[in-house]
């Protein structure tokens, strides 16, 4: 297990964590996604960018193991977010990719990635 001070990229890590609030969160969604009410003025947030940080910047969902020691710091984080992956990607593939906000929201499978994210949220921050 790496301890978290053998995190490599701390700063990343801290933007993960954001991200998966943020998905782990309906009441932010809602606020902040669907109806644009941000906690100031330069402030922007939305699904799509979500999944960007997530997948793509840092790509701790494109390869969880990949981010051990870099930005995740145990075998339990690497497993939790393997589990978001999975709903997540699976909602992104039942709705349909560059669908708006609600659409994702409002399916079937959206309390899926919201439960998986709280207990991914869970694991990350339970020695914080």
């Amino acid at each position: 297990m790496t301890a978290r001070h053998d995190i490599t990229l701390p700063e990343m890590r801290s933007e993960i964590l954001g991200s998966v609030r943020a998905l782990a969160d309906p009441e932010y969604q809602r606020r902040v996604w669907i109806e644009h009410r941000y906690p100031t003025p330069d402030y922007y947030d939305d699904l799509t960018l979500t999944v960007n940080i997530l997948y793509d910047d840092t790509t701790v969902l494109a390869d969880p193991q990949a981010a051990l020691g870099r930005t995740l710091s145990s075998r339990a984080e690497v497993a939790a977010m393997s589990g978001l992956a999975s709903a997540l990607t699976r909602a992104l593939d039942e709705v349909g990719r560059d669908q708006p906000d609600e659409r994702y929201l409002a399916s079937d499978v959206w309390p899926s990635v919201v439960e998986a994210a709280s207990a991914a949220l869970e694991v990350l921050t339970a020695a914080d």
